[in-house]
């Protein structure tokens, strides 16, 4: 299995975990007005003037996870600092809530590094993207044809 096909494998399933503890973190009133399918489907609804609906912002939600993320990180796996597919998809996962930190908040209204909705947003969407990564390293490196035998 090649590199591009695992990392997207990865993505999506890193993508899973990461709604599920999105989804735990609602639950438990944690960051209420940190809801990643709402900030979405409203950007796609005024930048773009698709219908914002939580199923269009679910459906961007696993593209971004599993398409672009999980290309983009096969795309730069020998670049990415770490020995192997688990710490290279953590370090990974800091860019991609980089990215998302100076490009998406601003453009849903939560300014840069999501300091509209309070200080914790930061904090907690980067623990969820080093989780995110994790996941996306266990899974490439758990798949056949895996290009490192280190973890980390």
């Amino acid at each position: 299995m090649n590199l591009y096909l695992k990392s997207m494998i990865g993505g999506f399933l890193a993508t899973v975990v990461l709604s599920l503890l999105m989804m735990l973190k609602a639950q438990m009133g944690l960051m209420p007005g940190l809801n990643v399918i709402t900030m979405l489907s409203g950007m796609l609804h005024t930048q773009l003037g698709i219908p914002a609906s939580p199923a269009i912002g679910w459906l961007m939600h696993f593209a971004i996870g599993t398409v672009m993320w999980g290309l983009l990180f096969a795309f730069l796996y020998d670049l990415l600092p770490g020995r192997g597919p688990i710490g290279k998809g953590m370090a990974f996962g800091c860019a991609a809530w980089l990215m998302m930190m100076v490009l998406p908040m601003p453009m849903a209204g939560a300014g840069f590094f999501g300091l509209k909705i309070g200080m914790m947003a930061p904090v907690m969407t980067l623990i969820l993207h080093i989780v995110w990564g994790w996941v996306l390293g266990m899974v490439v490196g758990a798949l056949p044809g895996s290009s490192s035998t280190k973890p980390y």
